[in-house]
């Protein structure tokens, strides 16, 4: 059986630096698919990655456990992504021809033609470039929910807000999400979910 986070954490914080490459081989590629989700670039997803793990093990042997270990790593890597674009000053550049796996067709018995790829692709397009127009606040909502899959609870404690904020900027983000696609000619058939009180 796999050791917890926490268990590595404890063991690296005790001077076992190898657990942390185990943490990093765990969470690097969720962390780079949330990082590139907010930022948009294959390239820039990598490097950023990269400065998120190197600022988290500067910051592991201080690491006091009152979060989880992947709601602080989240927590990093989206202050990494703020201060880039912080650099940026407001341009987002979202490079349209990468695609990742949620752009990818769903599985199914048979194999999809060029004209189902094609539109496979224009809609991952579409729909990446429509989540990156948003403004960053939803942005985050709806990587960490929609894509990272994370609990509403577990979204409050990487961003530090209440959980009905979180889901009042995940409503409204998917609401605005939806009304780009729809200006864009897509319609989807999933309803916007109300925000729970």
């Amino acid at each position: 059986m796999q050791p917890a986070d926490e268990e590595l954490v404890a063991a690296f914080q005790g001077g076992d630096v190898s657990a942390f490459d185990v943490l990093l081989l765990r969470w690097d590629r969720k962390i780079q698919g949330a990082i590139y989700r907010i930022m948009g670039s294959e390239e820039e997803s990598r490097d950023l990655c990269q400065e998120t793990f190197l600022k988290a093990y500067r910051s592991l042997r201080g690491f006091k456990g009152e979060a989880r270990f992947s709601s602080w790593l989240y927590q990093i890597a989206l202050n990494v992504c703020r201060d880039r674009m912080r650099r940026r000053k407001g341009k987002t550049l979202v490079s349209l021809d990468e695609l990742d796996e949620a752009g990818g067709l769903p599985p199914g018995p048979a194999a999809p033609s060029a004209l189902e790829l094609v539109e496979s692709r224009d809609l991952a397009r579409a729909v990446a470039a429509a989540v990156a127009a948003l403004p960053g606040e939803q942005r985050e909502v709806i990587v960490l929910k929609e894509y990272q899959g994370l609990t509403f609870l577990e979204i409050a404690e990487v961003l530090g807000l209440p959980t009905s904020t979180v889901k009042t900027r995940l409503y409204r983000g998917l609401g605005q999400l939806r009304e780009h696609l729809e200006r864009k000619g897509i319609r989807g058939t999933a309803p916007v979910p109300a925000p729970s009180p």
